[in-house]
């Protein structure tokens, strides 16, 4: 058996830790431990050449993509560049799965080209469906694409309605006797900061998650809860659930991802180690389970596992999300656009003069969303437009 993989995004985080993956469980297959064996399709990547020829080499892959238009010299790969590299990679090379990994909005027209094509996506890019799930989840339905969430909560609210009567694959309407689905969030490096303190936290601080190594954006988002507010709205599109049937709550220990709360009082949690490769394992096996290429938990050293509900006064963005689903048609992009464009001027540091602190962040994206017009979501062009006057009106409020 063999299941051929497009990883887009493959220098970041997120791809790195999936090639990794992919490694193990080739290496479980030549042993006879697990029936698959996975090729590498192709890569796709921002500006990281270097990374992404060394990639390549080592998973002898023959069809590459770059966003960086420089040509690159000195290779017999059949290199694609150029902004739109990602999605001509999906339309032209044949696959089994698309790892959808790249961080932002960037990604949203290549994962869309594999949803209209069909194809099962493996989807890390929670951008797609904040800001385009309107589009995205309709088109998967006709065209039969699978959708198989990447992030760690969302793979474990699949696998904790697994047992239900609407147990398939994503994407599906959570059944009836779903009350409540409940992500949790670790409340990031500022869980007991003070207000005021959060507010003018630096780059460096705002970096030091306590639980998760992802990303700087992801990272980011994690702190200020922002990341929160987008898997609310990733998990809308791919459950089919109403806004007042999703809740998050602040986990410290990152154990527990999950949890959906049926009807009869019983709540069935996911329970795993704060390790990405857990849930892209997860997408990449299905429907088997292989031997597992990180961590495994001991239940029996963990102590204790704590939850609380999340403080909205010190990290407003939560409820942007609801306000998001609440306003529908291009508000998600909007949302998105404005935290990108926001998360950005905060990573360029004190010392670059487009900066604005930490605080400023949430209230930047939160006045984009109430001043930036949400139309109804037609098309991808419909998306795009939103986005760029969402990061135009950023713009416009960044200190010169």
């Amino acid at each position: 058996m063999l299941r051929r993989i497009i990883v887009l995004g493959s220098t970041g985080s997120i791809g790195t830790q999936a090639l990794e993956v992919i490694a193990h469980l080739n290496a479980l297959h030549a042993r006879g431990e697990q029936p698959v064996r996975y090729e590498v399709a192709a890569l796709a990547a921002g500006t990281n050449t270097a990374l992404l020829l060394r990639q390549a080499e080592q998973f002898g892959v023959h069809h590459v993509g770059l966003a960086d238009p420089r040509p690159i010299t000195g290779t017999t790969l059949n290199v694609r560049s150029g902004p739109d590299a990602a999605e001509r990679l999906v339309r032209e090379v044949d696959c089994d799965i698309v790892l959808a990994a790249m961080v932002g909005s960037a990604g949203i027209p290549a994962t869309l080209a594999a949803v209209l094509l069909g194809r099962t996506i493996a989807l890390a890019n929670k951008e797609t469906l904040v800001a385009a799930g309107e589009l995205v989840i309709p088109a998967a339905k006709r065209s039969g694409a699978k959708i198989l969430p990447v992030d760690s909560e969302h793979a474990g609210l699949w696998q904790c309605l697994a047992g239900s009567d609407a147990a398939g694959v994503p994407p599906f309407d959570a059944p009836a006797s779903l009350v409540r689905a409940v992500i949790t969030a670790s409340g990031g490096p500022f869980r007991e900061w003070k207000k005021a303190d959060i507010d003018i936290a630096t780059p460096a601080q705002a970096l030091k998650h306590p639980t998760w190594t992802m990303g700087r954006k992801v990272t980011i988002d994690s702190a200020s809860l922002m990341n929160k507010a987008l898997e609310i709205i990733e998990a809308r599109w791919l459950f089919g659930l109403a806004p007042e049937r999703i809740g998050a709550l602040v986990h410290p220990q990152s154990i527990v991802h999950a949890m959906a709360e049926y009807a009869d009082g019983n709540i069935v949690a996911q329970l795993a180690a704060p390790d990405m490769k857990a849930p892209i394992q997860y997408a990449l096996t299905w429907p088997v389970r292989a031997a597992a290429s990180c961590r495994r938990l001991d239940l029996a050293t963990l102590g204790s596992l704590t939850f609380e509900a999340p403080d909205l006064t010190r990290f407003p963005a939560l409820g942007l999300g609801y306000e998001a689903l609440a306003r529908g048609g291009t508000a998600g992009a909007i949302l998105n656009a404005a935290n990108e464009a926001a998360v950005l001027a905060f990573l360029n540091g004190p010392d670059h003069g487009r900066h604005i602190p930490f605080g400023a962040i949430t209230k930047v994206v939160g006045e984009a969303l109430a001043e930036v017009p949400a139309t109804p979501l037609h098309c991808i062009e419909d998306c795009l437009r939103a986005e760029a006057a969402a990061r135009a009106y950023v713009e416009r409020r960044l200190p010169r």
